[in-house]
């Protein structure tokens, strides 16, 4: 039976969702996309397809309990759940004195609360094999809070954190957990679209590379089991940190 790999928080082709599918089909597995966007995650799809890969899109919002439980299913139908990458959560930048207390629970939903109703669903059945891998999308607001980035921050700091008590937790019953920071703007269609300025003044290879981030999600997919890394960071050459 073909093993599936789940990745919710796909958007544009060009974008980290839509590489992180196309180099899941590229390693033999039935690709399940997720998104808000029916049109964008269709798009992928077809373009796997296209390529002689495998793909089935299926429209789930992270934060909606239900949903995710559907989309678990919905991909378990088609075979066993090999790998589940949770890269849902935009930026939510903001001032802290005017941010509304709806902001910073909608930042949380997204980076945090829907991070748990996904893993929870996927280690459910990965439990019943006792394998699997679950990569988690995190960011430099993992680690560190910077001004007018508490909402994000806090977000992506308890990613990280449910991240790491997963690991420990279900890593000894055979369950890979991973948690790859995104040091840096990424250069997709969002960002070159929407920031040109910032782009600019990036210059060449100030942005972090597709394909080099989807690349790093599968050597965490493809390690044995004794010698598993839990976290990884990347950052152009760049990046101060």
């Amino acid at each position: 039976m073909t093993k599936t790999a789940v990745v919710i928080g796909v958007g544009p082709i060009e974008g980290l969702g839509g590489y992180l599918c196309t180099q899941a089909a590229d390693e033999g597995l039935h690709v399940v996309i997720a998104g808000r966007t029916l049109q964008s995650i269709n798009t992928v799809a077809e373009a796997i397809r296209s390529n002689g890969g495998e793909a089935t899109a299926v429209m789930a919002d992270a934060t909606d309990e239900s949903q995710i439980k559907q989309l678990v299913s919905e991909a378990e139908a088609i075979g066993p759940i090999d790998l589940a990458i949770y890269n849902a959560g935009n930026n939510f930048p903001g001032r802290f004195l005017e941010m509304q207390a709806s902001y910073f629970e909608t930042a949380w939903r997204v980076c945090t609360m829907g991070g748990f109703l996904f893993s929870r669903e996927v280690i459910k059945v990965m439990n019943e094999r006792k394998s699997g891998t679950l990569l988690f999308t995190g960011a430099s607001a993992s680690m560190r809070g910077k001004p007018n980035f508490a909402a994000f921050t806090a977000g992506k700091a308890g990613l990280r954190a449910m991240a790491q008590s997963l690991a420990r937790e279900f890593q000894p019953l055979g369950i890979h957990v991973g948690h790859l920071v995104i040091d840096g703007g990424i250069a997709g269609e969002k960002i070159i679209s929407n920031y040109p300025e910032f782009v600019e003044r990036a210059g060449e290879d100030g942005l972090v590379g597709l394909k080099g981030i989807a690349e790093a999600y599968i050597y965490l997919y493809k390690q044995p089991r004794n010698a598993w890394t839990h976290e990884l960071d990347l950052r152009t050459f760049k990046e101060n940190f």
